[in-house]
């Protein structure tokens, strides 16, 4: 047998996999939404930020985009900071080293994220 093989969880190919794959990712973010505290903050702080990029600061195309991209970004960290410690999590709650840093890495990526969120809207606002 081949050490590489499949996951028997792989869904199927084409508009079926594309079908499956969206709904995967509505269940991705119900679960964050429902589980993760900062994730709803996160979303809280989205919703209020892109309607204020979209139509209220004056600023270019560009410097819209990047208003819009800083706060999703946010968003997509947490996202994988959550995932992160969900399998650190499932694959023990013992206090490991090694579980410690990849959760401490997984944060200091959303603290990176956060403060180019805000700087981003700071050089836009204020630059």
């Amino acid at each position: 047998m081949s050490s590489h093989q499949e996951s028997p969880f792989k869904g199927k190919t084409g508009v079926k996999r594309l079908i499956n794959a969206f709904g995967y990712s509505l269940d991705g973010l119900r679960a964050a939404y429902r589980h993760e505290d900062a994730f709803r903050q996160l979303t809280l702080l989205a919703i209020v930020l892109i309607p204020l990029a979209l139509f209220v600061v004056p600023a270019t195309p560009l410097a819209r985009a990047l208003l819009v991209a800083s706060s999703l970004a946010t968003l997509i960290i947490e996202l994988f900071n959550s995932a992160i410690e969900a399998a650190v999590d499932h694959t023990s709650l013992e206090r490991h080293p090694l579980a410690k840093r990849a959760k401490d890495m997984g944060s200091a990526a959303q603290l990176l994220g956060l403060v180019n969120l805000a700087l981003v809207w700071g050089l836009v606002l204020f630059g």
